[in-house]
């Protein structure tokens, strides 16, 4: 997600905060980058004047100029501007209406409707606690209505009984029926697509409209389709009157110039944005959080938050009194792995990280992709349960059938066993301190410098309880990151300054909250 415009606008701003002073000249060079930069994203071209022309007026004031630090002025103004352009603070879904709450989600077809309808309506079921009813009133799709009933058993979400023969108006009168009768909070209303935009399509969504009364309407865009998304929703805006936008697809838009363009074109909200397949991978759309990500100061109270979603309390609890007593084998280094794949891997860890989203690629040239993690699990799913409890059983001809059963080799085993070793007598110095688990002492460590303290579930140190944090807190990690020294672009995090070709410090890197050694996970091969 961005991945393109924060490579280029880092290198850019960079060089611009390197420097003692900074001419107006200089000042235009880096806009005049800033502005291709964009346009190469897929930014809309008006958006992008618009958004230059407001940057040079800030940036080109005698104070600025003169500024002690002229170049972190100048990123400073870039940033404001980006989250005034993404709409300045997140909105989220509005159910402050008499119930049943109606949610209409209109789009085009493919765009990923019915799927994204039934992501909300598990995240109202399981976040809000709302008893939710899905109807899908796509009659021209084959199995369109079968989809959703699907996604509906799926996700544990009602749906309207199907009836063959309505008409899409007479399906929506009976789910806002069914809704009252059967004392749901919200039912969310999945209408029908075209591959392009026409006037029945329009007239069916306005009697939907008027049928139904519905308190949002949610334009669902697909990501990739760049300037097309941002003319889609001014049509759609302008004939049945949108409140809110879902972006589709973001994880594998690298460019994103539709979330920077369709804001400040409509002026309509991106209220949510679609980061996977799965049920559960749906996100708020938090303006500076994403502006944060884009400039590379990266983004921790998403990361804090995807810590609390993915870590399973009764695991940790269970593994902290495993880890108080010095104990640690390999079924709970591979449960430490899987927690790191859930928390989107290296990669998407090291993105929300300030300071250390340049650091993707150095990984990747030393060897430390996810697929890592993978082998890693591999080689110990193929081991014995005698085996996984005690690795002092593991000798060459055991290692030989490890290595046949995970399509490895003895060399893979053997670092994988040092690894543990490592982290087996860490644990063990560590003693008490060790509890929560490597992703949970990690999350735990970065809230407490940021002066969140306490534990989860009374666990001493490690992850807190974010449903006892007051939002307003959460949000305020992020500048309190800033202000400890995290958030500056480039700046990278404590004791991961030097790190010359293939990442030789990585071992002993010491993360704010760790003991010692990168995530825990100390012996990591690096490329010869």
């Amino acid at each position: 997600m961005f991945e393109n415009l924060q490579d280029r606008l880092g290198s850019i701003l960079n060089g611009l905060t390197g420097r003692g002073a900074l001419s107006e000249a200089d000042v235009s060079a880096a806009l005049r980058e800033v502005r291709r930069a964009l346009l190469e994203a897929d930014v809309a071209l008006d958006v992008v004047r618009s958004f230059t022309d407001r940057v040079r007026e800030k940036a080109v004031g005698a104070e600025i100029l003169k500024s002690i630090k002229p170049g972190q002025m100048v990123v400073k103004i870039v940033h404001d501007e980006l989250i005034e352009m993404l709409g300045g603070e997140g909105v989220g879904i509005d159910l402050h209406a008499p119930a049943p709450v109606v949610v209409m989600m209109v789009g085009l077809q493919g765009s990923g409707k019915t799927t994204t309808t039934a992501k909300i309506a598990h995240r109202l079921s399981t976040r809000e606690k709302k008893k939710v009813l899905m109807a899908s009133l796509d009659t021209r799709r084959p199995a369109a209505q079968e989809q959703l009933r699907q996604l509906g058993a799926q996700a544990n979400v009602d749906t309207l009984p199907i009836i063959s023969g309505q008409s899409p108006t007479d399906i929506a009168t009976r789910a806002v029926q069914a809704a009252k009768l059967g004392g749901h909070d919200v039912v969310i209303l999945d209408t029908a697509g075209r591959t392009h935009i026409d006037e029945p399509l329009m007239v069916e969504m306005a009697d939907i409209k008027k049928r139904s009364n519905p308190h949002e309407i949610l334009l669902v865009a697909d990501s990739l389709t760049g300037q097309d998304a941002v003319n889609l929703a001014r049509s759609f805006d302008e004939r049945v009157g949108i409140t809110g936008l879902v972006l589709t697809r973001m994880d594998g838009d690298g460019r994103g110039g539709a979330a920077l363009s369709m804001r400040a074109v409509t002026g309509k909200p991106i209220k949510l944005i679609g980061v996977g397949e799965k049920m559960t991978e749906l996100e708020e759309f938090h303006p500076r959080r994403i502006a944060d990500r884009i400039l590379g100061m990266g983004d921790i109270v998403s990361l804090v938050e995807r810590a609390a979603e993915n870590i399973d309390a009764e695991k940790a609890a269970a593994m902290a009194a495993k880890m108080a007593k010095g104990k640690f084998d390999l079924d709970d280094l591979a449960d430490q792995l899987r927690q790191m794949q859930k928390m989107g891997g290296m990669g998407g860890i090291m993105g929300m990280m300030p300071g250390m989203s340049g650091m993707k690629d150095k990984m990747a040239a030393a060897g430390l992709d996810d697929k890592l993690f993978g082998r890693k699990i591999a080689i110990i799913q193929s081991m014995t349960r005698a085996e996984r409890t005690n690795p002092d059983l593991l000798k060459h001809s055991r290692k030989k059938r490890i290595a046949a059963g995970s399509g490895t080799d003895a060399a893979a085993i053997n670092k994988l066993l040092k690894m543990h070793r490592q982290m087996a007598d860490m644990m063990k110095m560590m003693g008490g301190k060790g509890k929560g688990g490597m992703m949970k002492q990690m999350m735990g460590g970065l809230a407490g410098k940021m002066g969140l303290g306490g534990g989860m579930g009374g666990m001493g140190g490690g992850m807190p309880d974010l449903s006892n944090i007051d939002p307003r807190q959460l949000e305020a990690l992020q500048k309190q990151a800033e202000a400890a020294g995290l958030g500056k672009p480039g700046g990278g995090m404590p004791g991961l300054g030097g790190l010359p070709g293939g990442l030789s410090g990585l071992g002993g890197a010491k993360l704010p909250g760790l003991g010692g050694g990168f995530p825990g996970l100390p012996g990591l091969p690096k490329k010869k």
